[in-house]
């Protein structure tokens, strides 16, 4: 059997193990009802597809160009998927409470709805297949995410507020890049006080750090999560929506360039692949849902979550995400970006999907805060 999953990766459904998750499901649902009602909706959707049970499968793997493949129709027994369908391009595994959709000879991929981008195509070898790695770094963690060796408990968020100081970032005729994100980021370290984490600020004021200085300063801390706050800008001014970035892991290209030696060199952040899938898939996922709730009247485009090599990716050694929160470049997104209400909403939905991030572990760590 080619092993892909140690035995401890499968559930078994023996008493003392099914106890154990309903205590668990338990004192979430305590800590659940004592949330704003405002959020019951949210965090009740999220859960429809975290998590998923698993069948043990015995993988039959193929190389192509250098990478190992499995076929999706074994990633559709693997999660107890019940169908599994094409339209032109478009494969579609699904069952009553999830729906992954793949593009053949595409990266993008949308899990219940939320955009990733693989590192690798869906190919055609016989029958579809997709990359081992985007099974282990994507597709696993999102929808296992009790089973992630890297989540553990966590009590402290460093929140990083990008550029500062002589380095502005993105500049429109509204304002500063930096300036947004230090908005944004205080707002967001009133949220998480507001739920009982410790917070740490890399900046909060207009200063200058470099990149190193806010790795150094992350990495002082223990069991913490790393959250970059940025905003983008583009030469095209149709270029709009939210990303949200993960380290790439060991052998993926930054994202919009090929493939470099360097790539193939681990880097501290890679210890945590799993842990920044789901972190990202929990904040990205929320930010999401707040941004277009029916009550703002916003449409706000899901570019995805993407892979780089950002250099406070790579060296925080937590759980570490960055966000893009939308195009100051763009002629009417730059508009909302400057308002309040956006700002605000994105840090409410950046809190909300930390929280979501705590509880989706939640099974590992059941003693946790």
């Amino acid at each position: 059997m080619a092993k892909l999953f140690d035995r401890s990766s499968f559930f078994h459904l023996a008493s003392p193990q099914l106890l154990h998750k309903l205590l668990i499901l338990a004192t979430a649902w305590n800590r659940f009802m004592r949330l704003p009602s405002s959020l019951h909706f949210l965090i009740l959707s999220f859960f429809l597809f975290l998590p998923v049970g698993a069948q043990q499968v015995e993988w039959k793997m193929k190389e192509y160009r250098g990478n190992k493949y499995v076929p999706l129709s074994q990633v559709k027994e693997f999660y107890n998927l019940t169908s599994m369908t094409q339209s032109g391009r478009e494969i579609i595994l699904k069952n009553s409470q999830l729906t992954l959709k793949f593009q053949a000879g595409g990266q993008e991929v949308f899990m219940n709805d939320v955009k990733f981008i693989f590192s690798n195509a869906i190919v055609a070898l016989g029958t579809y297949h997709m990359s081992v790695t985007d099974l282990l770094k994507v597709i696993d963690p999102v929808l296992r995410p009790t089973k992630i060796a890297g989540a553990k408990a966590f009590d402290t968020v460093v929140i990083d507020p990008g550029h500062g100081g002589k380095d502005a970032g993105a500049i429109n005729s509204l304002g500063t890049e930096a300036a947004y994100n230090l908005k944004v980021s205080l707002l967001l370290r009133e949220e998480l006080v507001k739920r009982g984490f410790k917070v740490v600020m890399t900046r909060s004021s207009d200063v200058f750090l470099t990149l190193q200085e806010r790795v150094k300063l992350a990495n002082k801390y223990r069991n913490a999560i790393f959250v970059s706050i940025h905003f983008n800008s583009a030469g095209s001014r149709r270029a709009r929506g939210i990303e949200t970035f993960t380290l790439s892991p060991e052998g993926v290209a930054h994202y919009g360039r090929s493939l470099k030696e360097s790539d193939f060199l681990k880097k501290p952040g890679n210890k945590q692949d799993s842990a920044n899938i789901a972190l990202a898939t929990a904040i990205h996922w929320t930010s999401l849902k707040r941004l277009n709730s029916s009550s703002l009247k916003l449409t706000v485009h899901d570019r995805g979550i993407r892979r780089a090599r950002f250099s406070v990716l790579t060296g925080v050694q937590h759980p570490a995400i960055l966000i893009e929160g939308g195009f100051l470049s763009h002629p009417k997104e730059k508009y909302l970006i400057n308002t309040s209400t956006y700002q605000r909403t994105l840090a409410k939905a950046v809190g909300d999907g930390i929280f979501l991030y705590r509880q989706a572990t939640l099974g590992k760590n059941p003693k946790k805060k």
